[in-house]
C-alpha cells in the first residue's frame, strides 16, 4: 500500500518541499559544528552588543511602524477627506524603496553641506547651518530608514482587516455610548489584532535580517556579524552559529504571538455579517489633520528618498553615463525571470502533488518547507555554503564551482528563500477549487496530468501574475544573498547602488537607485489593484 503511494506526484512533491527543507535543516545542524576562536572571541567580547542592538532596533521599527501603518489605514478606511482615494494607493509605494537606498538618502540630505545646507544656502545666503541640520545616523538613523520602508506591511493588511470589520460592531459601541476614541482603541483595534500581528511578525522578520541599512550605518547587529564572519573571517562554522542565534530570536517571536492569542477570538458573534460601512466626512480641523498626516507619511517614505536620488542623478550625470544600464537591468531582470518560472512551476507540482495523494507526512514537509521565508537572507546563503560544502567532500564533485558564484547557486537559494509566496499564493487559489471539479474531470476521461494542465493551470492564471509580481519586488531589492553568491562582475541595482554607497559615493548609488525603484513601482502599481481593491 506504501509503494502503492509513491506516484509521480509524491515524489515530485517530496523531493521539491526537501530541496527547500535542505538549507534550512543546515541552519540548526550548523550550531554543533566546531568553531574556531572567532567564536570564542566573540562570546567574550562583542556578541551581547550585537544581540542589544538587534534588540533596539526591532523595538524601535516594530513602535514605528504600528504607529504609521495602523493609523494610516484607520484614515483611509474610516473617513473620508481631501486626498483619500489617493493615499490609498500611494502609500503602498513605499515598498518600491529598500530601507538601504532610504538610509542613503536620508544620510545625503542631512549630512554636513549635504542636500538639506545647499537649499538653506539656496534661500537664505551663506551661513554655518551644519549644527542647526539634525543628524540621522547610527541606531537612530537604521530605525528610521527601516520603518518608512517597511510600514506597507502593516497598513496593507490594517486596512483589508478594518474594511471587513463589521458595522455592528461599530454600532454596537455607539450605542453603549463610546467616543470615537473609545470605540477605536476598545473595538476597532482589538478586532484588528491579527492582521496587525502578521503585518508586525513581516516587519520583525525584515528588521532582524536586514544587512544594508545596518552595514551601511556602521551597526552591529547579528546580522553584519554573520556577513563579517564569512567574508571577512573566511569563518563558515561562526556565521552558522550566529546564523542559529538570530534564527532563536525568529522563532521566539512566533512563539510569543501564538500564546498570546490562544484563547483569543476574533470573529464576530453577531448575526448579519459584514454591513457596508460608508465612510465619515471630515470637515475643518480634522480634515486638515488627516490629509497632513498622509500626505507627511507619503512624502517621507517615496517622495523624500525618490526626489533625493532624482537631484543627484540630475547634478552627477557622468555617474549615470558610466552606469552599464543594460547590462545591470539585464542582470536583474535574467534573475527574476528565472526565479519566477522555477518557483511557479514547483509551487503548482508541489500544490497538486498535497491535493491528489493527501498524504499528512507530505503536507507537514511542505509547511516546514516554507518557513524559509522567515529565515534571513544572510542566513539563507550561508546555510547554502555550508550545504553545499559538505557535499562537495561528500561525494568527490566540484559542487563549489557549479552553485557557488553561479546564477544557479544565486536563483536556487531565492527559491528558497521566497518559495512561500509562490507555494502559499498557488494554495490559496487551490482552496477556490472544489474537489467536485477534479472528480468530474475524472469521469470526463482526463488524467491527472491533463487535470493539472487543462483544468487547474488556466483557473489559476490570475493567482500566478499576482505572484509573480510579488517575487519580482523582493528579487529586485534582495541585497545579501545577491551580494554572497553572485558570479564575478555580476552586478544588478541592488548591489550596484549598494557597492558605491559603501565605498562613500553615494552622489554615483543615485542612478542604480532611482532605477530600482521605478522598476519596482511599476510592478506595486499592477499589483495594486489587487491588494487594495474594496470589491475583494
Amino acid at each position: 500500500m506504501f509503494f502503492k503511494k509513491l506516484n509521480f506526484w509524491y515524489i515530485s512533491s517530496f523531493l521539491i518541499s526537501l530541496l527547500v527543507a535542505l538549507p534550512i535543516i543546515t541552519v540548526f545542524s550548523g550550531f554543533f559544528e566546531t568553531t574556531s576562536g572567532y567564536f570564542s572571541l566573540l562570546k567574550n567580547t562583542f556578541l551581547l552588543k550585537y544581540i542589544s542592538n538587534s534588540i533596539l532596533l526591532l523595538i524601535g521599527v516594530l513602535f514605528l511602524t504600528f504607529v504609521f501603518g495602523v493609523g494610516a489605514a484607520y484614515c483611509v478606511s474610516f473617513y473620508d477627506f481631501p486626498g483619500v482615494n489617493f493615499f490609498k494607493w500611494a502609500l503602498i509605494l513605499s515598498f518600491a524603496v529598500p530601507a538601504y537606498i532610504y538610509a542613503y538618502s536620508l544620510t545625503a540630505f542631512f549630512e554636513n553641506y549635504g542636500t538639506a545646507f545647499s537649499i538653506l544656502t539656496y534661500f537664505f545666503g551663506p551661513y554655518e547651518y551644519n549644527y542647526l541640520i539634525p543628524k540621522f545616523d547610527g541606531l537612530f538613523g537604521s530605525i528610521i530608514s527601516i520603518s518608512f520602508s517597511l510600514f506597507g506591511y502593516v497598513y496593507v493588511l490594517t486596512r483589508a482587516s478594518f474594511y471587513y470589520q463589521s458595522q455592528n460592531l461599530i454600532d454596537v459601541g455607539r450605542n453603549l455610548g463610546l467616543s470615537t476614541k473609545k470605540t477605536f482603541l476598545k473595538i476597532i483595534l482589538p478586532s484588528a489584532r491579527p492582521a496587525i500581528v502578521v503585518g508586525l511578525s513581516l516587519v520583525a522578520m525584515e528588521t532582524l535580517s536586514d544587512f544594508g541599512t545596518v552595514s551601511f550605518f556602521s551597526i552591529s547587529t547579528l546580522t553584519t556579524a554573520i556577513y563579517n564572519s564569512w567574508i571577512a573571517f573566511d569563518d563558515l562554522a561562526s556565521a552558522n552559529q550566529l546564523s542559529f542565534i538570530l534564527l532563536l530570536f525568529i522563532l521566539f517571536l512566533f512563539f510569543v504571538e501564538n500564546f498570546s492569542r490562544k484563547r483569543a477570538k476574533y470573529h464576530s458573534p453577531l448575526r448579519g455579517g459584514f454591513v457596508s460601512r460608508p465612510k465619515i466626512r471630515l470637515k475643518g480641523s480634522k480634515s486638515f489633520y488627516a490629509t497632513t498626516f498622509c500626505g507627511i507619511l507619503f512624502f517621507c517614505s517615496f517622495l523624500f528618498p525618490v526626489t533625493q536620488m532624482i537631484y543627484w542623478t540630475l547634478k552627477f550625470p557622468k555617474y549615470l553615463q558610466d552606469l552599464n544600464f543594460l547590462s545591470i537591468a539585464y542582470n536583474t531582470l535574467l534573475l527574476v525571470f528565472l526565479s519566477c518560472v522555477l518557483m511557479i512551476v514547483f509551487a503548482f507540482i508541489s500544490n497538486y502533488g498535497n491535493r491528489v495523494t493527501k498524504n499528512k507526512f507530505l503536507e507537514m514537509l511542505t509547511t516546514f518547507s516554507v518557513s524559509g521565508y522567515a529565515i534571513p537572507g544572510v542566513i539563507l546563503a550561508v546555510a547554502f555554503i555550508t550545504l553545499v560544502s559538505f557535499l562537495d567532500n561528500l561525494v568527490f564533485i566540484n559542487f563549489k564551482t557549479l552553485f557557488i558564484g553561479s546564477v544557479l547557486g544565486l536563483v536556487i537559494v531565492y527559491f528558497v528563500r521566497f518559495f512561500a509566496l509562490s507555494a502559499n499564493g498557488i494554495r490559496s487559489g487551490y482552496l477556490k477549487i472544489n474537489q467536485s471539479m477534479d472528480e468530474s474531470a475524472y469521469l470526463l476521461g482526463y488524467s491527472k496530468f491533463k487535470t493539472f494542465t487543462k483544468v487547474h493551470i488556466p483557473y489559476l492564471k490570475n493567482s500566478v501574475l499576482l505572484i509573480s509580481i510579488l517575487i519580482a519586488i523582493e528579487i529586485i531589492k534582495e541585497l545579501p544573498i545577491t551580494l554572497i553568491l553572485r558570479p564575478f562582475n555580476f552586478e544588478t541595482f541592488a548591489t550596484t547602488a549598494y557597492i558605491y554607497a559603501s565605498q562613500d559615493l553615494l552622489e554615483a548609488a543615485a542612478a542604480p537607485s532611482l532605477f530600482l525603484i521605478l522598476i519596482a513601482s511599476i510592478f506595486i502599481l499592477i499589483v495594486s489593484k489587487y491588494i487594495l481593491s474594496d470589491k475583494q
